[in-house]
Order: structure tokens, then C-alpha cells, then sequence
């Protein structure tokens, strides 16, 4: 192989995953997880996993092409970027041993960012203000923004929440963490990719999965969450079924509400690979066959 690595990511529903799988069956190559999301296990279908509906409880292969990162954590577990990071060497260290090709699969951005750049110096975070940190997000965020600089930009609640337990615990803003070096990347010279459809197009799709989440098993994994008293936040689509199977809200509005999240959230991942990702390869669209060959033909 040309490179010793390969990042595949866009916005969510842009196709990146059965892509992957194509260029994996084609070079040998084993797929690694990067999604924030998909790493949770009991949310396969509301987090758009490549083991949606899978049923045996194995998550480590697909037609033969090694999976690594998928379904492992519990609901009730909290993972930091340093925690992820671990886990990512490690499996690129078991995919490599093996003699495979690495292609990371995902669309956090703050988990490619490490990969590429290694973490920052940021100490340690006490569950107790990483609990603090979401209960304020969650409850009284005008207070949150008091506490973080004034040029602190408003983002997701997980980032925002992310900078205010760093201040919690350290009563230095994150800013001032990102600034010294970092260390740990694995593959900073990773040939990378992104997937980025047309916004209407893909805003159809969006709606369309939804859909087709809610006829599959996206309703039984909300109740699993409410059964077990877990964490309905973890995923864009739990919280909103896990509200309708409360009665506050319609399965319309559910659906309706599950839709506008993703497209927001969609919108936000096309604004980090703007500024944040700089691709070698760019495909404008939902790939195709001749993307895949060129994407080998690149890397092979």
C-alpha cells in the first residue's frame, strides 16, 4: 500500500460506511471505528450502525471484513477522547499485526482530530464535574455560558459541555489547553476522504432513514433505554422516541424532531471538515463505483 492508514468520513447518511466496506473487501483492509456514536452497543439502529439489526450479539465482522470499535461500551459508560484514542491504537495494532489494511470509519469530528493530531495536555476530568458539566448544559444553560469565556462560540451541547468541565476542573478554559502541544496521533499521515453529498440530497436521505429506523428497531432500543433508567442523549433519535414512549410528545413529532436534529447536526460535521479536515480526496456526491476505484487506486 501507498499509505499506512485511511480515513473515511462525511456528514451522517452520506454513505461512508458501505463505501468503506467496499474498498476493505478490495484491499485487504479491516474497518475502525471513529464514530462517537456507533461505538455503544444496544443503539444500533438509531445510531445508523453497520450491525443495525444484527442479532447474536457479534459485532467484530461483516462478510469477513474485520470490524473493530463497534457496539463495545455500555449506555452507562462515559468515554473520553484520551479513552478513545487508546482504544483506536490499539485496534490498529491488532489490524496491522493481522496483516490488514486500516480504514477508520466515521463522522466525529473529535475523534479524527486526535488521530490525525494526537490530544492535548487536558488533565483528567472527575466523573463528578463531568456530571456537573451535562446537568448544567442540560438545566440551566444560561449559567454555563457565564462561567466559559466571552468568546466562547456556542456549539453542541457535548462540546459545550466538554469546555465547561475542563473549567470545572481545572479553572482554565480549553482554549488555553488547546494551545499547548499535543501528542499521541496514530496516523497523521492517513490518506483521507470525504464524503460530501449535495445538502438537499442528503437532507432527503436523512428523512428517508428515519423512517426506516422507526419501522425497524429504533423503537425497541428507546425502550430499552427507558427500561434501564440509561442515558437517552447518547444518540440524536433516542431522546425523541424516548419522549414519545413517555406520551410528551406524538410519534409525528418524534419523527419530525429525530429529522431537523440530524440535518442540524449534518450541517455542523460540514462545518468541521470545511475548516478543520483537509482531504485528499473529495467525492461531491453519494459515491459510486468508479469513486471506489479511484479511491484504490490512490491508495494501492
Amino acid at each position: 500500500m501507498k499509505v499506512n492508514a485511511l480515513i473515511i468520513t462525511g456528514p451522517t447518511a452520506s454513505g461512508k460506511s458501505d463505501f468503506a466496506h467496499e474498498i476493505a473487501k478490495r484491499v485487504n483492509g479491516a474497518i475502525i471505528n471513529c464514530d462517537s456514536v456507533q461505538i455503544y452497543k444496544n443503539i444500533e439502529t438509531v445510531s445508523a450502525s453497520p450491525f443495525e439489526g444484527k442479532t447474536d450479539g457479534s459485532f467484530d465482522e461483516i462478510d469477513g471484513v474485520p470490524y473493530k470499535l463497534f457496539s463495545i461500551l455500555p449506555l452507562s459508560e462515559h468515554i473520553s477522547v484520551a479513552d478513545y484514542l487508546s482504544l483506536a491504537k490499539r485496534a490498529m495494532d491488532e489490524v496491522v499485526a493481522q496483516g490488514k489494511f486500516p480504514i477508520f470509519v466515521g463522522g466525529s469530528g473529535y475523534y479524527i482530530n486526535v488521530l490525525i493530531n494526537g490530544i492535548s495536555a487536558i488533565p483528567e476530568i472527575s466523573e463528578e464535574n463531568r456530571i456537573k458539566a451535562r446537568d448544567m448544559v442540560k438545566n440551566c444553560p444560561d449559567s454555563v455560558y457565564e462561567l466559559l469565556p466571552e468568546d466562547f462560540v456556542k456549539t453542541d451541547p457535548q462540546r459545550t459541555a466538554r469546555a465547561l468541565e475542563v473549567f470545572l476542573e481545572t479553572g482554565t478554559p480549553i482554549i488555553e489547553w488547546q494551545k499547548l502541544p499535543r501528542k499521541g496521533a496514530i496516523i497523521p499521515d492517513a490518506f483521507k476522504v470525504l464524503i460530501s453529498p449535495n445538502r438537499e440530497l442528503l437532507n432527503e436521505k436523512i428523512a428517508k432513514r428515519v423512517g426506516q429506523m422507526v419501522s425497524g428497531d429504533a423503537l425497541k432500543e428507546a425502550q430499552y433505554i427507558l427500561d434501564n433508567n440509561l442515558n437517552e442523549d447518547r444518540a440524536i433519535g433516542a431522546s425523541q422516541l424516548c419522549q414519545m414512549l413517555r406520551g410528551e410528545i406524538s410519534k409525528d413529532e418524534a419523527i419530525t424532531n429525530w429529522i431537523n436534529k440530524t440535518n442540524q447536526y449534518a450541517k455542523r460535521q460540514r462545518t468541521w471538515f470545511r475548516g478543520q479536515y483537509a482531504a485528499d480526496t473529495e467525492i461531491l456526491h453519494f459515491p459510486t463505483k468508479q469513486d471506489l476505484e479511484n479511491i484504490i487506486d490512490k491508495i494501492s
